[in-house]
């Protein structure tokens, strides 16, 4: 693994100065006040939580000791907060050892995508038809977080280089995973009953025989971690000083990364992916030990971890009871909220941990530039690949057509199941045209000024605000308009635009501190989207969950006619700007240099690129990664001058999610799979691939 550091993201267990061989009285008394001081907080919410209930029964028949109310304790109440406990104190632990491990502030179960694996081999398993045990699940959650965890941290090189590496990487495969997931979801309904929710983290028991099943679990590979505590602190001084002082730092990076898998994974089994406690929790310890040093020292950090992971996982939970009622609660999954809070301390985080790492490289940036006849060549067959990709969309699907049948449905002369069947394909195939490449397009204006090949408008909180917009108006109007819908997108990208825009900028916009705050906002736009889903009428959750997926259909010409006009308005804005492109694509200095307005000029296209993603979002939902590949595809085939790119990354997306609406539509025909989990599908490996590439 690497062992560049960079400095304003590495998580020291102890300052400067500090004896690791020992601390001075008040520094013990200091780590045992803060240990007991959160102990007794936490005894404190434990018996809050246990007040609450969907009965009658409160504090006061609980004093009394009541038979009911001691059959309703062991029953409901009891099971619930002891999952509670036991979640918290993993991810707890969990995201510590993920953090001292990579050197890395921003890593977390979340940002490794181990939930997003354990979640995926759980739904495999219930897919397959396979029943285990309590512990039979903790071992398929803990295989599949394990495949996922491997794959980020050697994507990233084990996040240690830089921040924003990791989670672009954690995101990516996030991404991938989450929509094979879904893909498993809508496909096999029957057997996934109840797994929707269950994914957002919710801490609903059936008695108490999961946390007794899994507790030795988590208190072994808790002690585990508390006897390599020494190790960690001296890892932190760097892995050259650890192996100088005998320390296996190999064998250490690999038992700690296990340990923190297998303890994620547990509180996967008994609770779904409880969002972001592995990265609010560390995050807290890491404040406390800036005034009592002592706490930074592993043998307190851990353990202090996973005490403050329990008290957010139980006090987010009793809050949403307390806030709505613990019958409304019921509905609600508690990794709702804890995700909510992460994302929040994540864009704080981000804001105060800018990254300088090697994503940084400018888009194509030392690349060669491609021949007048070559970019030609690859316009011609670029633009020949995308009319071909519409017409297999026209002619494919349920009822295969043909050409003729086409030439008849356009004269006017075609029968009643053709004309049916075209009635209700071409808006589809329009749909996929339109917002793939005004996803294309936002996608080559976000790399080009964050300068960042990795980056895309999903990926810096655009699409998921979109999102939010349009799943509110679906959510609280009977029969919301294609207007409203579309308006609603536009609304939730602008604010999700302007909310990454204001918390990105310190005097100044910083292209990574822009991504980071994007992905913290993408998170908690998943959070708020996940919270309307569940509240919302059931008979219209199939519906919403499939169009959040990326889905065209049953769309109208009404809806993509907004689309159409965002596109035909912004491509040629775009191109007008490509010489100021290839400036904002080199470095900060040089469009100073020559007169450009470099703020203004970010802002403008930041928010065209806004509006672009919002109409998309609108036409075809919530679509992952056409933004990324196509313009960094683009780049590979003509240069990086935006001249170029610009209209050839265009047609690219036009080709990918043409080419996904259809193989989704015909695939597995008459059943559906949505084009958004296509491209996710699709787009994950060449993400990693990229990964991978831009490292070396």
């Amino acid at each position: 693994m690497s062992t560049d550091v960079d400095p304003r993201v590495r998580v020291d267990p102890a300052p400067a100065g500090t004896d690791l061989r020992g601390s001075a009285p008040p520094r013990r008394a200091g780590a045992a006040a803060a240990l007991l001081g959160t102990t007794a907080l936490l005894v404190v919410v434990a018996a809050w939580h246990l007040t609450q209930g969907t009965s009658g029964v409160g504090a006061l028949d609980l004093l009394r000791f009541d038979e009911a109310a001691v059959d309703l304790l062991l029953g409901s109440r009891v099971p619930r907060t002891l999952a509670g406990l036991a979640i918290g104190l993993a991810l707890g632990v969990s995201g510590a050892l993920f953090q001292s491990l990579s050197r890395n502030a921003l890593a977390s179960p979340d940002t490794l995508a181990v939930n997003a694996g354990a979640y995926l081999a759980v739904v495999l398993a219930a897919v397959t038809g396979f029943t285990l045990p309590v512990l039979g699940s903790s071992a398929v959650a803990f295989g599949g977080g394990m495949l996922a965890a491997g794959l980020v941290l050697a994507m990233s090189g084990a996040g240690g280089s830089s921040t924003t590496r990791l989670v672009l990487a954690g995101s990516a495969v996030s991404l991938a995973l989450f929509a094979l997931t879904s893909t498993l979801l809508i496909l096999f309904e029957e057997e996934t009953t109840g797994l929707f929710a269950w994914g957002s983290g919710t801490l609903s028991q059936r008695g108490l025989g999961a946390v007794v099943a899994v507790t030795p679990l988590l208190v072994a590979a808790v002690a585990v971690a508390l006897l390599l505590s020494r190790r960690l602190d001296l890892l932190a001084a760097g892995d050259d000083a650890a192996r100088s002082l005998g320390v296996p730092v190999g064998a250490t990076r690999v038992l700690g990364v296990v340990l923190a898998v297998l303890l994620a994974s547990v509180a996967v089994t008994l609770a779904g992916p409880v969002g972001f406690v592995g990265l609010c929790a560390p995050a807290l310890v890491r404040l406390v030990a800036r005034r009592v040093p002592s706490v930074a020292r592993h043998l307190v950090q851990l353990p202090l971890a996973g005490l403050v992971g329990a008290l957010i996982v139980l006090g987010a939970d009793a809050v949403v009871r307390a806030a709505i009622g613990a019958e409304a609660a019921l509905s609600i999954p508690t990794g709702v909220a804890t995700t909510l809070l992460g994302a929040v301390v994540l864009v704080l985080l981000a804001r105060r941990a800018p990254d300088a790492g090697p994503t940084r490289t400018p888009p194509g940036a030392g690349g060669r530039v491609a021949s007048g006849r070559r970019t030609t060549v690859a316009l011609v067959v670029v633009w020949g690949l995308a009319a071909g990709a519409v017409l297999a969309g026209v002619l494919s699907g349920y009822t295969m057509l043909l050409t003729g049948d086409v030439a008849n449905y356009l004269a006017g002369h075609a029968v009643p199941s053709v004309a049916f069947a075209l009635d209700e394909r071409l808006p589809r195939v329009a749909a996929a045209v339109l917002a793939g490449g005004a996803l294309a397009l936002a996608g080559t204006v976000v790399q080009a000024v964050c300068r960042n090949p990795l980056a895309e408008p999903g990926i810096i909180g655009i699409t998921g605000g979109a999102g939010v917009g349009a799943v509110v108006v679906v959510t609280t109007v009977a029969t919301a308009s294609t207007a409203l819908l579309a308006g609603g997108a536009l609304v939730g990208a602008m604010l999700a635009f302007a909310v990454v825009y204001a918390a990105s900028w310190r005097g100044g916009l910083d292209s990574d501190r822009l991504v980071l705050v994007g992905v913290g906002v993408s998170a908690g736009a998943v959070a708020v989207t996940t919270f309307l889903l569940v509240r919302s009428n059931p008979f219209d959750t199939p519906r919403i969950f499939t169009w959040l997926a990326g889905s065209t259909y049953d769309r109208s010409w009404e809806q993509v006619l907004p689309a159409l006009v965002a596109l035909a308005v912004g491509l040629p804005l775009v191109w007008a700007a490509h010489r100021r492109l290839d400036l904002l694509a080199l470095d900060e200095d040089t469009p100073r240099l020559v007169g450009v307005p470099l703020e203004r000029l970010r802002l403008g296209l930041l928010t065209l690129a806004a509006v672009l993603t919002a109409v998309a979002v609108s036409a075809a939902g919530v679509v992952a990664f056409v933004g990324l590949v196509a313009p960094h595809a683009a780049r590979a085939l003509v240069g990086a001058r935006h001249a170029r790119v610009v209209p050839l990354a265009t047609g690219l997306g036009v080709v990918l999610l043409s080419v996904a609406d259809t193989i989704g539509r015909t695939a597995i025909a008459p059943a559906q799979v949505p084009a958004g989990l296509v491209v996710a599908v699709i787009g994950a490996p060449y993400f990693v691939w990229l990964l991978a590439r831009s490292r070396a």
